[in-house]
């Protein structure tokens, strides 16, 4: 689709196509904005690559940051190896919404698939996302994530911290049965060009929480918004609780600027995490003091029970254990950066 009106977006990109031409008339346009990570953006076109629907009926854009202009060989051997064509938009230092916009505006199919680098797409699912979208008639849609068997122990452990009921209450897109304040996300986002260029695409100023600022836009102007479950990701996180930390934190802070950008958009429950944090540290205050011993229990019965669902699901008392540390890296991170975002010092 052609956006006469944003192509001032590709001024000053290099813009190069690897591999096999592109297609004329694609259906879809799978967008990621990369930085560094050659292993992972390796491996995202490898899986691209295996989609079990013809080649021609999507593109690939990759939109690059990485300062040294180190990637791009790796992405030209990656799609050479894949018989993939991947189009890399490459501009040092390139911010993840100028990416994500940049690499639309390059796009030439009637929908975009915004997906995050360190995904990995399951051979079914553009046919999921063709058949929701043919049940359900939505105008932007998004998908859930999961780890897959053979993802580390870690990465499943921080997989279910981020989408169990038990710990997030499945709101990043477990349910079967889609709500009225459904918010697609970033990592496996869909919407039609029309829809997104309506609304200006994604605010290059907002710096957290972009993906779901942009959510609220879409269905504030009056688009169908809507979750297609079948549409599932392998989504491998951060590699380490340190990652996984500072990723959260975002999170928090992201929650108090959506609040403070759109009104309505803060409820009880994204307040939960860092009500949670307070409650823990002060029931271990009472009973390392003596004061009150019983509410510390509270908690130790909740994580008993993170550690035996975890453990039932992934069928590992490894995995279950690091579930226990990842649900607390969540909460701790996500609650800090909320509490600083409540004080004026959001996290970037």
């Amino acid at each position: 689709m052609e956006t006469p009106a944003y192509t001032e977006l590709l001024y000053g990109l290099d813009l190069t196509h690897y591999g096999p031409a592109r297609s004329a008339e694609p259906e879809f346009s799978l967008i990621s904005p990369t930085f560094k990570r050659p292993d992972e953006v390796r491996e995202f076109i490898a899986s691209a690559a295996k989609l079990a629907v013809p080649k021609g009926r999507f593109e690939v854009i990759l939109a690059d940051g990485t300062p040294d202009d180190s990637l791009r060989p790796e992405i030209q051997k990656a799609a050479e190896a894949a018989g993939l064509g991947v189009t890399v938009l490459y501009y040092p230092g390139l911010a993840v919404s100028d990416a994500r916009n940049a690499a639309a505006a390059a796009s030439r199919g009637p929908w975009l698939i915004f997906l995050d680098s360190d995904c990995l797409l399951p051979e079914g699912y553009l046919d999921a996302v063709a058949h929701g979208l043919a049940r359900d008639a939505w105008d932007a849609f998004g998908g859930p994530d999961a780890a897959p068997p053979d993802f580390s122990p870690l990465q499943k452990a921080i997989s279910f911290a981020m989408t169990s009921v038990l710990t997030t209450g499945g709101i990043r897109g477990g349910s079967a049965k889609p709500t009225a304040t459904y918010y697609p996300r970033g990592f496996n986002m869909g919407i039609r060009a029309k829809a997104f260029w309506s609304v200006l695409g994604f605010d290059i100023d907002f710096k957290c929480g972009e993906d779901v600022e942009l959510s609220i836009r879409v269905r504030e102007a009056g688009f169908r918004v809507g979750l297609i479950p079948e549409a599932v990701v392998w989504h491998k996180r951060r590699s380490t609780l340190g990652q996984f930390y500072r990723q959260v934190r975002r999170f928090g802070s992201a929650r108090i600027a959506l609040a403070q950008r759109h009104k309505g958009q803060m409820k009880l429950t994204h307040a939960f995490p860092f009500a949670f944090m307070l409650a823990w540290i002060s029931a271990l205050a009472l009973h390392l003091s003596d004061l009150w011993t019983q509410p510390v229990y509270l908690f130790h019965g909740y994580f008993a029970a993170v550690l035996l669902l975890s453990s039932i699901q992934n069928r590992s008392l490894g995995v279950g254990l690091r579930s226990v540390a990842a649900t607390a890296v969540m909460f701790s991170g996500y609650a800090v950066g909320f509490g600083s975002a409540l004080l004026g010092k959001p996290y970037r």
